[in-house]
């Protein structure tokens, strides 16, 4: 999800705050944060007494998987005159079934190393704010971390599979400074929650886009609705930076000291900050749902009195909608079913998204012009829109916890319509020609 771009030639979407340094995205620390060069030290000669380590924040973008940010470890080497970022996440259109692995969760992403001035230039020229982070570690620690990152850029260790939510660019990276800490990071934010879930997260990056929106509202089950930790946030590149400012780890002598020791605001986009809270799409769902439905009825009675053409925009409507909603259906199931999307398994929008709705886009038409099939016609779409109707009365039941209320707004209300179509258009076909015969 948090992708940098220098290797990406394309990517297809899945489905990944507040400023502080002026149009920039980066939320104001909880204490008040210095904003200064690196504090320069003595000269020494213990290990690791060279190296400078930063993590690098990289602000939203314009396309769909830079919405999310992206981060680095940035280990300046004074010994040996280098400045090296360490980022995770790289992907490559070209590998081998890329999009079938992309599809099916099995993605095959790794981590690469760049020079400073490579990382820079890209950022700023696709307008992103770059944020640098002085991480507060101990000589010992920051040659701990260069070891590790070193080793896992080694073309055998590089390649990993890519989870947009628990194992993305971000954690990874949040690992590998654990790592150097000897799991400091993880004790101090496991155990301090949000009030965010990774479908509020990735709704409030996706305002604007509508149809992503939808997408990523529709695909994500209930296990993307639980309670984030501190720690588990970290998903997100910003609030990886932001909430890095409330850490606290022991020094050598086990005093309590910040982990952020300064900041620099390296680069500054021109562009607004991230939506703190996504965006309240719920009426146009409703809408939506309520139009489509409302037409099928007008429909309905104007070919009850003898439209032709109102009988076939009808027959017409409630099978799209069928076929749309049984594709979905499939889609979820497979997801479910047959890949490594965790966070689609177990979707309850099967409920309103039934894949036996594939069957209508065969019945439908075939009980109100053949006048067959059509006990089996009002059966399904009966059971469909019962089973719909069941999804949004289980919202109160406390094993039903998925946030769907767009999904139900949207499905219910068509539901129910392309069943009462089925049912007055047979019954009125039935009623006009007496001598045909149903199965």
């Amino acid at each position: 999800m948090h992708l940098t771009p220098m290797k990406a030639r394309t990517f297809i979407a899945s489905l990944s705050l507040a400023s502080a340094f002026g149009v920039s995205l980066y939320a104001q620390p909880t204490q008040p944060t210095t904003v200064t060069s690196p504090i320069a030290t003595a000269p020494s000669t213990e290990p690791g007494s060279n190296l400078t380590v930063y993590l690098l924040t990289f602000g939203w973008g314009d396309v769909s998987w830079e919405r999310f940010g992206h981060n680095a470890i940035w280990i300046k080497d004074r010994a040996h005159g280098t400045d090296i970022t360490y980022n995770w996440g790289m992907f490559d259109f070209a590998q081998p079934n890329f999009v079938w692995r992309f599809v099916t969760g099995d993605t095959r992403y790794w981590m690469e190393a760049f020079s400073l001035d490579v990382m820079l230039a890209e950022y700023k020229r696709e307008n992103r704010s770059v944020l640098a982070q002085e991480l507060n570690l101990t000589p010992a620690q920051r040659l701990k971390l260069q070891q590790f990152v070193q080793w896992n850029a080694l073309p055998e260790n590089k390649f990993y599979r890519y989870d947009y939510y628990r194992d993305n660019c971000s954690t990874r990276l949040r690992d590998a400074i654990d790592h150097a800490l000897s799991g400091q990071l993880q004790l101090a934010t496991v155990t301090r929650m949000t009030s965010g879930t990774y479908r509020w997260h990735t709704q409030r990056l996706m305002t604007g886009d509508i149809p992503l929106y939808t997408g990523v509202t529709f695909a994500l089950s209930a296990r993307a609705d639980k309670p984030l930790s501190i720690w588990e946030e970290m998903f997100l590149p910003v609030r990886m930076a932001n909430d890095l400012r409330t850490v606290s780890i022991a020094d050598s002598t086990g005093a309590q000291i910040p982990l952020v020791r300064s900041e620099m605001a390296m680069y500054t986009a021109g562009r607004p900050p991230e939506p703190a809270a996504p965006p309240f799409y719920f009426p146009l769902f409703v809408a939506v749902g309520i139009i489509f439905a409302a037409a099928l009825v007008l429909l309905v009675r104007t070919a009850e009195g003898g439209s032709r053409i109102a009988m076939f925009a009808a027959t017409a409507l409630a099978t799209l909608w069928s076929l749309f909603a049984g594709l979905g259906g499939l889609a979820l199931l497979f997801a479910w079913a047959f890949t490594k999307h965790y966070f689609m398994g177990r979707n309850e929008n099967l409920m309103h998204f039934d894949p036996l709705s594939i069957a209508l886009v065969v019945l439908i038409p075939l009980s109100i012009y053949g006048l067959r099939g059509v006990n089996r016609a009002i059966k399904f779409a009966g059971f469909i829109a019962m089973l719909c109707l069941f999804g949004f009365v289980a919202q109160g039941i406390p094993f039903f916890s998925q946030k769907n209320g767009e999904i139900i707004a949207l499905a219910l209300p068509i539901n129910l319509a392309v069943w009462w179509t089925v049912f007055r258009l047979t019954a009125y076909r039935r009623t006009s020609f007496p001598s045909s015969a149903a199965l």
